[in-house]
């Protein structure tokens, strides 16, 4: 399960990448901006008159691809957290008993050595 939300994060990301470059791309309503210098007259070139059809497209696409992953990799989430509670749940308790620490031994005074009269 650990594998395919890494694989699914993975690609969420990049689809996300990907998104962010699509909008980007795209001509204002004034002609102006960031689609003229991310390649607007290159894609206008590979793509003809239907450039901003072709970008609306991969958008919507690009959004809605964004959209079901990251759904489903919330219920992926929700599906891992609830049977990684039940197969904790499921595991023996064992109880090891604790071990005692030793009595403290009693001093024992120096030796005295008999007084000389």
């Amino acid at each position: 399960m650990n594998l395919i939300i890494g694989i699914l994060t993975f690609v969420l990301l990049l689809t996300s990448l990907f998104l962010v470059l699509v909008v980007l791309m795209q001509r204002a309503k004034n002609d102006g901006g960031m689609g003229a210098a991310m390649g607007g007259s290159s894609m206008e070139s590979t793509f003809g008159a239907d450039t901003s059809n072709v970008l609306s497209k991969a958008t919507i696409n690009a959004a809605i691809l964004f959209f079901v992953l990251s759904f489903v990799l919330y219920l992926a989430h929700i599906y891992q957290s609830k049977h990684l509670v039940e197969v904790d749940a499921k595991l023996p308790i064992i109880a090891a008993p604790a071990r005692t620490a030793p009595a403290p031994q009693p001093a024992t005074p120096a030796p005295v050595e008999p007084k000389k009269p």
